[in-house]
């Protein structure tokens, strides 16, 4: 029987948040995610995960106050986080295209160090001009030319953190001498992308290099992630879909001398729970609603048909002109436009899903924006997750409750033992480390 992978997203700056809960609570308060974290660690979890935006989204030239607006900086949460909790990983997203490798390097050394060997990166691209105005590199680059960058920026943030074996500090405090080997930091790095030498001044952390994670889901992100990543985030939590994600994905990893156990492959997915199938139906259902409220649907409605649908009722029918078509948009800074290569067919296909099923506006977009992934009792919870680790359809998943911080509670009370009690997820902690957590060798 696989062990199953659980890590735990703080809910983010997307619809699937609903902060307008009662039960809601703040998203910049730091009480808010030592909850989070401090159940995730109580549950056994792998590791705790911060995504990260470098600018707010807009829609019509407004900011769009209609999701969670503004997240305090990555690294200071998860710095803090390192002294409330003892075990379990701490993982952020950190973007490749507008940071330098000398100064990420140099922040997740010493996350690890602060952490004992818990640090884990989630690299990622940035894909837009908007983002790019924030920095002094603004503008964007073309999908290859981010995956350059990517690649040469984390290659030459590994030769940062090797610069240090780890031998090197002896404190004799009798012959006065501190180092073993006064060329510890050094490093010369030339290529395409960075040409940079100097001294890294944070000696080797515990894991050697944090846990690198990656998100891409191009043919060109499947294959970076094949070479150089540790985990993987999938967007594929059902059985067909994922089983064909999990197997092409380790299928790549021969050709850079890797083997499958070297890649853990963790599905996003979201839950409800409820005393009874029927019952957790009935909330997931009222969940959708409250993640698509009415103004919700016009503005999603309004990222595929890129123009002003404020006149449209969102309980009436789809709008009867054509999306249009064009380079500007009304929507900056989502990454979800993207999906709407051919607007022209996709609206196609809202309306003969609409016709076909009687649905309004609303109704559309709750149907075309997902469900939850795991719907049902506690025992049907397990059951579902058991299932697809069991057929690698995945190795586990990261579990983004839809309310913060209280969200993932139930599921700690409840879907863990379940689990605990087939022999499939830890009752203890059996090492220190991120690497450990996720069965990878040390490095």
């Amino acid at each position: 029987m696989k062990q199953i992978h659980l890590a735990a997203h703080f809910p983010g700056v997307n619809n699937t948040t609903v902060w307008s809960d009662p039960a809601a609570g703040s998203h910049i308060e730091f009480d808010s995610f030592v909850h989070l974290a401090q159940t995730a660690e109580r549950a056994k979890f792998d590791f705790f995960f911060l995504a990260e935006g470098l600018r707010l989204r807009e829609q019509g030239g407004r900011i769009y106050d209609l999701d969670v607006v503004g997240r305090p900086d990555t690294f200071t949460v998860l710095a803090a986080l390192a002294a409330v909790t003892d075990r379990l990983g701490l993982t952020g997203t950190i973007n490749s295209t507008f940071n330098e490798p000398y100064e990420v390097a140099r922040q997740f050394a010493s996350l690890d160090h602060l952490s004992a060997g818990r640090a884990g990166w989630n690299v990622v691209t940035s894909w837009d001009a908007f983002t790019g105005e924030n920095f002094r590199r603004g503008g964007f680059l073309d999908q290859s030319d981010r995956y350059a960058r990517a690649k040469e920026f984390l290659a030459t943030a590994a030769e940062l953190f090797d610069s240090w074996r780890g031998d090197e500090i002896v404190a004799d405090k009798v012959s006065g001498a501190f180092l073993r080997d006064p060329a510890a930091g050094t490093f010369r790095h030339q290529g395409d992308q960075f040409d940079i030498h100097g001294r890294f001044n944070v000696p080797r952390s515990p894991q050697g290099r944090p846990v690198i994670l990656q998100a891409g889901d191009s043919d060109e992100g499947r294959e970076f992630a094949a070479a150089t990543a540790d985990a993987i985030f999938s967007r594929y939590g059902t059985l067909a879909e994922g089983q064909a994600f999990y197997s092409d994905v380790k299928g790549r990893l021969a050709r850079y001398g890797r083997t499958p156990d070297q890649l853990v492959i963790l599905p996003a997915a979201t839950f409800t729970l409820g005393d009874t199938d029927a019952d957790a139906q009935e909330k997931a259902a009222v969940i959708r609603r409250q993640q698509v409220s009415g103004q919700t649907a016009l503005k999603f409605a309004e990222q595929l048909w890129n123009r002003d649908l404020s006149g449209y009722d969102p309980d009436g029918p789809l709008p009867d002109v054509d999306p249009v078509v064009g380079d500007s948009h009304i929507s900056r800074g989502r990454a979800s436009v993207r999906m709407f290569r051919d607007p022209l067919a996709v609206a196609r296909q809202w309306r003969d899903l609409a016709a076909e099923k009687k649905l309004s506006l609303r109704e559309v977009v709750i149907e075309v924006t997902g469900r939850q992934n795991f719907i049902g009792s506690a025992s049907t919870i397990a059951e579902q997750i058991n299932t697809l680790v069991q057929a690698d359809a995945s190795d586990g998943f990261i579990l983004v409750p839809h309310i913060t911080p209280g969200g993932l509670d139930e599921f700690a009370d409840t879907v863990v033992p379940l689990l605990q009690e087939r022999g499939v997820l830890r009752t203890e902690y059996e090492g220190t480390t991120l690497r450990d957590h996720l069965g990878l060798a040390p490095r």
